[in-house]
């Protein structure tokens, strides 16, 4: 039997056992997604220094690039004043962090005013989502 490691007694999770988790680029700062982590894959992240995430829709760990290869190499964690959101510092394998195929899954921008406002595709996709998930 495994025990958790200290430093996770620090660590805020909400009534589902989660913390959101945000990836960075260790690089050149540019935010990457927003995922979910659990005590489980936040530990294993810390030790294996991959990233590793909790799937609320799979309901089981994901391990970011298991299907697409797509991986995040963690340079460095971080937990905020409040300690309930985790940042990971990575590097991400292929510069393809989207499951669309994109560098990051902020890749829309709000652009115009008031009702004229819209959602404004802003970053190309890098590689066709189709070659990436079989």
């Amino acid at each position: 039997m495994t025990t958790a490691p200290s430093w996770l007694s620090d660590v805020v999770f909400d009534d589902n056992g989660l913390i959101p988790a945000i990836a960075q680029d260790a690089e050149n700062g540019q935010i990457l997604m927003v995922a979910w982590m659990n005590a489980e894959s936040l530990a294993e992240t810390a030790a294996t220094g991959r990233a590793v995430y909790w799937s609320r829709s799979r309901k089981r760990l994901w391990r970011k690039g298991e299907e697409s290869g797509h991986q995040q190499q963690v340079h460095e964690l971080r937990l905020d004043c409040d300690g309930d959101v985790v940042l990971l510092k990575v590097h991400q394998a292929g510069g393809i962090a989207c499951h669309t195929g994109r560098a990051s899954c902020f890749y829309r921008r709000l652009d115009g005013e008031g009702s004229e406002a819209a959602w404004t595709t802003v970053d190309p996709v890098l590689k066709d989502p189709e070659l990436i998930y079989k």
